[in-house]
């Protein structure tokens, strides 16, 4: 797989047209030639499926924004127009290979099997991960920016130990790559050879700061300077994603080493729902993006091709109304721990400086109940 051209970056349009895919924004079919041989296999079925994943995740996503709104959430990080990248990519991982994620993977949350509550518990600030990570092969969400990244070196690093086929994949933003944690980790990576896949969700915004100040070359362009061998795709192209993703792994299962995917896409919501992105990103940028929306994409390809009907899409959305509603419950069922709680296992045996403490924090809480 080569490396992309190194090309500066002159707007956000720009950006796109020099990433590879497979299905074009009008969801016509473009050949090409390296990414076409990773899903040779995928067919409508399986095309119908991926759309489905996506309209699912779209309305999970809005369902988490809706949540947060009504105050049962703390926060929620929206990924509405990044339902391709993360479905693509994650589809093509393997059951035993492990995720690093960021705080945006709701999409691949979804793909590893996650279960209602899983989506919103951590989001509400319950006991525990949001999950079980070791039954969705997948690490907490990540706030700190780029941690993550050495986590799955480091974890790739014991999958060398230990001899095994796995591979550790690690999701983070744009705006993440200015971070000496993930500047590390592909060095770490490529100096042992780890099997490790870097995904780059270039969504244009690291909060309010666009991509094009940020990097004036493409980010895949840095990779092959750790010696890591690299792919730019259009992150929009569910297709192109998959394939990306199963060339990465493949060379990184084989023994070759770490590889790196940019996967440009963009952000159609706000950077997290404490966000206003009307205050830096103008409408009409947003409305190009729109008109690149990789359901909508996808959705055309398959009705050209006669294999999509309003029934089906109809069918779709009634699954997804109905993971949603099942989301809501799990999260307004959730039974909230005493805020005394947050001292109970902390030490095996009575420690005094702990019952001080809790005394303390028992005197604070009292002043809300006597209005003090």
């Amino acid at each position: 797989m080569m490396s992309p051209q190194i090309t500066p970056i002159a707007d956000t349009a720009q950006d796109l047209e020099l990433s590879e895919r497979i299905l074009a924004p009008d969801g016509s079919r473009v050949p090409n030639p390296r990414l076409d041989p990773f899903v040779a296999d995928v067919d409508d079925a399986q095309l119908r499926s991926l759309l489905r994943d996506m309209i699912i995740l779209r309305r999970i996503d809005a369902e988490g924004v809706a949540l947060q709104r009504q105050g049962q959430l703390g926060l929620w990080a929206p990924c509405q127009g990044q339902e391709a990248t993360q479905i693509g990519t994650a589809r093509a991982l393997s059951p035993q290979d492990f995720v690093f994620p960021s705080y945006r993977e709701t999409g691949v949350i979804y793909s590893r099997g996650a279960q209602p509550a899983d989506y919103v518990r951590m989001w509400r600030g319950e006991e525990g991960a949001s999950y079980d990570p070791a039954v969705l092969g997948m690490a907490p969400l990540q706030i700190i920016i780029g941690a993550q990244t050495l986590h799955a070196v480091g974890y790739a690093l014991g999958i060398q130990h230990d001899g095994t086929d796995e591979v550790a994949v690690t999701y983070f933003g744009d705006g993440a790559t200015s971070q000496g944690d993930v500047n590390e980790a592909m060095i770490f990576a490529s100096s042992y050879q780890a099997p490790v896949v870097f995904v780059c969700q270039n969504n244009h915004w690291a909060i309010s700061e666009p991509v094009t100040v940020q990097s004036q070359y493409p980010i895949a362009g840095r990779a092959p300077g750790f010696g890591i061998p690299s792919v730019r795709v259009d992150g929009n192209d569910v297709l192109a994603c998959m394939a990306a993703m199963r060339w990465a792994l493949d060379h990184a299962r084989s023994g070759k080493g770490p590889a790196y995917i940019e996967a440009v896409t963009y952000r159609m919501g706000p950077h997290t729902t404490a966000d206003d992105p009307t205050r830096y990103r103008d409408e009409a940028e947003l409305a190009s993006w729109r008109r690149r929306d990789p359901i909508t994409r996808l959705e055309a390809h398959l009705r050209a091709a006669g294999e999509l009907s309003d029934d089906d899409v109809a069918e779709t959305q009634a699954a997804a109304d109905a993971v949603a509603k099942e989301m809501r419950a799990a999260c307004l069922g959730m039974v909230t721990r005493p805020a005394l709680a947050v001292f109970d296992g902390v030490y095996a045996e009575p420690h005094a400086g702990l019952d001080r403490q809790r005394a303390e924090y028992a005197a604070y809480l009292a002043t809300f109940e006597s209005g003090v």
